[in-house]
Order: C-alpha cells, then structure tokens, then sequence
C-alpha cells in the first residue's frame, strides 16, 4: 500500500485551519496541523477525535515569522513521514485601523505575518513539493481583491500574497507544482475575536474618524452575523487538495464570488469605491 499524502497546514488551533485540517484527515490526507502554540491545540484535537481521525493528524509547532523554525518543521515532518504532498498558508492576524492613526510598525507586524510568513513557508516548502509534484494553497480572503475601509494593513498584506501567488503559479507549474488562492468572505470564527478590540475605546480614540468607523462596525458586526461556518469555508480547501487541476482562484461562498467579480470588472475603480464608501457612510 502507498503511504496516505502528507500536508502541512499553518494556523490550525482554531477557525478556517482547524476545519481544513480535519477534513483533510477525512478525505485520507496525513495532515500535519501547526499552530504557534501547540498548547492550543485542545479544539482541534477534540474535533479529530469527534471525527474520527485522530490518528491522522499530527500537532506541531510552526511560527511562520520563524524562518529557522521553518526549516525545521519542514525537515522533520519529510523526515518522518518520507514525503511532503502539499502545504495550505492559513495563518494570518487582521489588523484594523487607518494610517494616520496607525503606526508603521503596526502595518509592518500585519505583513509580517500574513505576507512574508507565506512567502517564506512556500519557499521553504517548494523543494519537497516539486518532489511530489505537489500543490500550494493559500487561504486569501475577499480582501485580497478588494480592498476594504479600516483594513489598510490586512488588505494590503492579502493583495500582496495574491500578486505573489499569481506570478509564482506560471513557474511552480513548470516543476509540476500547482498553486491556488482561497478566497473566504466573512467566516465565523476567533479571526475577528481573537482581534481583542475594546470598540468603545477604539471610537473614543478615532477622532475625526470615528463617524466612520462607527459605520464600518456596524456594517461588519452585520455581515459576520450571516457568516460562513469554519467547515464551509474549509470545503473548498480540501476539494483544491484531491482535484485533478484546481482552478488558481477560488472563492467559499456565491457572496464571496460577487464580491471579488466587482473588482475584477472594474477597470476605473469606480464599481469598488461606490461599494465600500457606503460602508462607511
């Protein structure tokens, strides 16, 4: 018998990863669950052993803004598993705010982790997937195509892994390697919770964005309440892992679709400002 293929998905201790993990298990997969702190992996453990496949999933520790850490993950599970078949990037950290009030640094540590983690978690991973003839899938967001109010940093981070992933798919495929975006709109999860925002004091801070940002909360508290489950927006991750050719773009949801055909129509810009200005009026 062959040995199960083997993906490592980043960011799994809760929300899109911990869903993507298990159902990667279930469809056979080996899936090799990381998480920054592997003391939350209680969740994610427990929903294995609710499915049923436990025993093919394995926690391990991976900081992607940890380049040795990496490496190391990486050696490892090829070392014990003999093979790498494909990685999902899902790690990521929202970051809301506009830049007058903002710091640079705060822009800094959103692409840090949600754009330089991906690019150096595929690069570290692409030896061992041109090996496998394998695949990368990265989870974007509908803010990779359009950009959003008070989401400068994320979206900047998540049109900048797309830019990346487009240009790298043409030559990933010549070694044989596949590369596709995920692009989830709003999904219930701990993404938005784990944010810790305390909203009174952050509209008491905005000034003369407050009116704004007050209309943006609310516009958002209402799309979060029509959310996406975890599982949902995971499906099409694991159906990317088992397709023949999955498509380089895919978005979770016929809402997500919408949403990302406005900017992708949009020569002038005008469709997507008339869009997201009224977010925040």
């Amino acid at each position: 018998m062959t040995s199960p293929k083997t993906v490592l998905i980043t960011g799994t201790s809760s929300g899109i990863g911990l869903a993507a993990a298990v159902g990667a298990a279930r469809a056979g997969w080996t899936a090799i669950a990381t998480m920054r702190d592997t003391g939350k992996a209680e969740a994610l453990l427990k929903a294995a052993a609710e499915a049923g496949v436990a025993d093919r999933i394995q926690v391990k520790r991976l900081d992607v803004t940890d380049p040795a850490g990496i490496t190391a993950c990486l050696d490892e599970v090829v070392a014990e598993h003999g093979r790498l078949d494909a990685l999902v990037n899902n790690a990521g950290a929202a970051q809301v705010g506009t830049i007058e009030q903002s710091s640079v640094d705060d822009v800094r540590a959103a692409m840090e982790v949600n754009f330089f983690g991906v690019v150096a978690v595929t690069r570290a991973a692409l030896p061992h997937l041109r090996a496998s003839k394998g695949r990368v899938i990265t989870v974007s967001s509908v803010g990779g195509a359009v950009g959003q109010p008070f989401n400068e940093a994320y979206c900047a981070a998540k049109f900048a892994v797309e830019g990346f992933m487009q240009s790298l798919a043409p030559v990933a495929a010549t070694v044989g390697v596949n590369v596709t975006v995920v692009e989830p709109g709003a999904v219930a999860s701990e993404f938005v919770s784990n944010l810790g925002l305390d909203i009174p004091a952050l509209l008491a801070a905005a000034g003369p964005y407050a009116p704004a940002l007050e209309a943006y909360i609310g516009r958002t508290r209402e799309s979060f309440s029509n959310a996406q489950t975890p599982a949902e927006a995971a499906a099409p991750i694991v159906e990317a892992l088992t397709a023949d050719r999955p498509a380089f773009r895919i978005q979770t949801s016929p809402w997500a679709r919408d949403f990302v055909a406005t900017t992708l129509a949009d020569l002038d810009g005008s469709a997507v400002q008339t869009l997201t200005g009224a977010w925040v009026r």
